[in-house]
């Protein structure tokens, strides 16, 4: 089956050829390939089971803890491999941060959550620019003013939302040039969510973003190009607006139109 549309970017941040992945004997994802730009918001839409999250997870190599998975084709940040053998993981992690579906802090203090990732990787030598990292994530995060008074008090104790808006701090603490959201707004409320969508348009005019989810109209509100997946395979990429007005591939049309999904 031809992937159509423009799967390629000429401002790529990420690069990613020919990859196919497998779970023992099966085979999840068959010969995708796709670009994300620098500062660009892709989303990939699909049915449940068609790949896009075990596609996602690849790109910082989440799915290095699963034994039965197996992974070939090339993925390059910045035209470097990231599955090169030498390649050290956790450095990577921290430029390609991840935020999953379901809020996950630590059972630590709200301060404690952010600066976990600058105090593992040695980004602050004083705790007065502790402090500002910390300070700075909540703030880009949307949630400093919600939680200046009560940094002590543990993650655990927000809101739903909140938690995710906690979770994408901790992210942005480590200063990553790439962030992975998969589905994570699907546990929130429609306020919760809106906040996050909105966060989304201000972190990408300094991030490099990745959306997995199950709306296609969060699909369509938060992204540059849109990606749809189906049984393992990139059936097309393209601009968001076009995908759902115009799309070019007849499957792409009958997910888009609710004929199946």
């Amino acid at each position: 089956m031809k992937t159509v549309g423009t799967a390629f970017s000429d401002n790529a941040k990420m690069t990613m050829r020919n990859v196919d992945v497998f779970y023992g004997d099966k085979q999840a994802i068959h010969d995708v390939s796709l670009d994300i730009g620098k500062n660009e918001v892709v989303a990939m839409i699909g049915p449940s089971g068609c790949g896009k999250s075990t596609f996602l997870r690849c790109i910082n190599r989440m799915n290095d803890t699963i034994e039965s998975c197996r992974i070939s084709g090339e993925f390059r940040l910045e035209g470097q491999d990231i599955y090169d053998p030498n390649q050290d993981v956790v450095p990577l992690r921290a430029r390609v941060g991840i935020v999953f579906q379901k809020p996950n802090p630590f059972p630590k203090s709200i301060y404690d959550n952010v600066a976990y990732g600058p105090r593992v990787h040695g980004l602050a030598s004083r705790r007065s620019d502790l402090d500002e990292i910390v300070e700075g994530s909540l703030r880009k995060a949307g949630l400093w003013e919600e939680v200046k008074d009560r940094l002590m008090s543990s993650g655990t104790g927000l809101s739903g939302g909140q938690q995710q808006r906690l979770c994408i701090a901790r992210t942005i603490a480590v200063s990553p040039e790439v962030i992975l959201m998969d589905e994570p707004c699907s546990a929130l409320d429609p306020i919760a969510t809106a906040k996050i969508e909105e966060l989304i348009a201000e972190l990408s005019q300094n991030y490099t973003i990745a959306i997995v989810t199950h709306s296609m109209q969060q699909a369509a509100r938060v992204s540059n190009r849109t990606a749809y997946f189906h049984m393992g395979k990139l059936i097309e990429v393209n601009d968001t607006k076009r995908v759902f007005t115009n799309p070019e591939h007849e499957l792409t049309e009958a997910y888009i139109t609710g004929r199946f999904g």
